[in-house]
């Protein structure tokens, strides 16, 4: 558990821990599932910090992944409410994180009231299915997907609308091409819940260019496009960096478009 530079939350925690097993290295494992992992922050601290090894399917078997509840014991402890980014240097929901160890995270997060948890995954059809299985959703948890571009978005945001969450957001993080958010019939089949206005079914939207070395271009008729989508419907907007070396950069960004960052006032979802 620690303080984060990620402006739209205050703290993170990581119960997923994986450890090398030749060099006891500790550290995190993710396997990237598209596109927008390419210059993944986490694959490169784990890289430098942590056990050494690639996020790919095959570092599974030279690791032990294991679940480290002390962050979150501790967040139970802590009176101050945060807003907390679970799992930032992996996804709570991939395939190698049995549903027994989110149970028991769960259970902590049910315990922590004063907290806002703020979980994000590329993988929103797991997390539909651990939800199926009757387990109740918490008022203090806000489920969000990563989305990149319109293919990722098509793909993501069903799954995502499957879930009464008190606050359904997206990440959209990195920006690598156009995406609409308007036209929810294209959603209709893939999802039993949809409405015609963006407010219906998202509750938050994050905005961001690439980070990093070799950071990807971002168009800002892109952010802006987005930006316009949503303040039309009413959904807050965070706008969080333009693509470049470093993040938080403002960049390129005009001064009217950095000054949008906005939060959901209050649980919206049925």
């Amino acid at each position: 558990m620690g303080k984060t530079s990620i402006e739209w939350t205050d703290q993170s925690a990581n119960p997923i821990r994986a450890r090398h097993k030749a060099t006891g290295n500790v550290g995190w494992h993710c396997v990237m599932p598209s596109p927008g992992c390419a210059h993944c922050y986490s694959h490169t601290l784990n890289g430098r910090f942590g056990t050494g090894l690639p996020y790919n399917k095959r570092s599974e078997d030279e690791i032990d992944l294991f679940l480290d509840l002390k962050s979150m014991e501790k967040l139970h402890r802590q009176r101050r409410p945060a807003k907390v980014f679970l799992c930032d240097m992996t996804d709570l929901f991939g395939e190698f994180v049995p549903f027994e160890w989110i149970d028991r995270i769960f259970e902590l997060i049910a315990v922590s009231g004063q907290h806002t948890f703020q979980i994000l995954t590329k993988r929103p059809t797991r997390m539909a299915e651990y939800f199926r299985g009757g387990r109740p959703m918490l008022g203090n948890v806000w489920l969000g997907v990563s989305v990149e571009d319109q293919q990722r978005a098509d793909e993501r945001i069903p799954a995502l609308l499957q879930i009464p969450a008190a606050v359904r957001f997206l990440s959209v993080e990195p920006l690598l091409a156009p995406v609409s958010l308007t036209d929810a019939t294209r959603w209709e089949n893939k999802a039993h819940w949809w409405g015609k206005n963006i407010r219906d079914y998202l509750h938050w939207v994050i905005i961001g260019g690439e980070s990093g070395h070799g950071a990807r271009p971002c168009d800002l008729a892109w952010i802006r496009s987005i930006r316009d989508q949503c303040q039309a419907a009413g959904v807050p907007v965070f706008i969080k960096q333009d693509s470049g070396p470093r993040p938080g950069m403002q960049g390129r960004i005009p001064d009217d478009l950095w000054a949008v960052k906005e939060f959901p006032n209050a649980a919206m979802a049925t």
